[in-house]
This record gives C-alpha cells, sequence and structure tokens, in this order.
C-alpha cells in the first residue's frame, strides 16, 4: 500500500485559489449585508420635505411616485434586499426632490401671478379716481 504524503505543487496552488475566491465572496457579501440608512434617511426627509412644501397639490405624481418608491424600498429594507433598497431609496429621493422644486416653482408662478393682478387693480382704482 502506498500513501503519498507530499502534495504537489498544483494542488497547493488550487487550494490557495479555492480560499481566496472563497474569502472574496464573504467580503463581497459582506459588503452588500449593510443596510443603506444613510439613504433611506435622506430619501424619508426628501419625500416629507416634498408633501410639505405642497407636493401633493402642485406635483401630484412626482410626489406620488417618491412616496411608492420610498415604500418599496422599507420594503426592501424589512427583507434585507439592500441593493433593491439602497436603488429605490435614490430613486424616490430624487423624484421627491423634483417634486419639491415643482412645487416651489408652481407656487412662486402664483405669487406673480398674484402680484400682476394686484398691480392691475391698483391701476384700474387709480384711473376711476382720475375721471
Amino acid at each position: 500500500m502506498k500513501t503519498c504524503t507530499a502534495t504537489s505543487p498544483n494542488a497547493v496552488r488550487g487550494f490557495k485559489l479555492a480560499l481566496l475566491a472563497l474569502g472574496s465572496s464573504f467580503i463581497l457579501a459582506g459588503c452588500a449585508g449593510n443596510p443603506p440608512t444613510e439613504q433611506y434617511a435622506l430619501a424619508q426627509s426628501a419625500v416629507n420635505d416634498a408633501v410639505s412644501n405642497g407636493g401633493v397639490e402642485f406635483a401630484p405624481v412626482e410626489t406620488k411616485s417618491a412616496q411608492d418608491k420610498f415604500h418599496q424600498a422599507d420594503i426592501a429594507m424589512h427583507d434585507e434586499n439592500y441593493d433593491k433598497a439602497r436603488m429605490l431609496a435614490e430613486q424616490a429621493e430624487w423624484d421627491a426632490r423634483v417634486a419639491t422644486r415643482k412645487a416651489q416653482a408652481a407656487k412662486a408662478q402664483k405669487a406673480v401671478q398674484d402680484a400682476h393682478q394686484g398691480v392691475q387693480d391698483l391701476r384700474e382704482e387709480g384711473m376711476r379716481g382720475a375721471q
């Protein structure tokens, strides 16, 4: 009966490569396993800002999209699907920012229209007083 106690260099090299691959997969899995808490908080804040700035009234489509995506991100966080949660939270944040800007622009435009109407009313009043 023959027993081989010496290992070939190729076997040792293969074993090292297998350990390296296994270690790399654990490292990558560890990176993917971190919850995107900062991005989640940013998205939540942006959605809240959109709602409080009149997004529901002035940018309903964008606000609803942001709320829906944030809700989906919340579900993904709960399911520990962190890559999906991060992606959805980013999308929700940007949709909410668009809704906020659109609402702010609509409010500013309404203020300008109100100011023009006020000037017109003053002119008409001035014209009546001059007659």
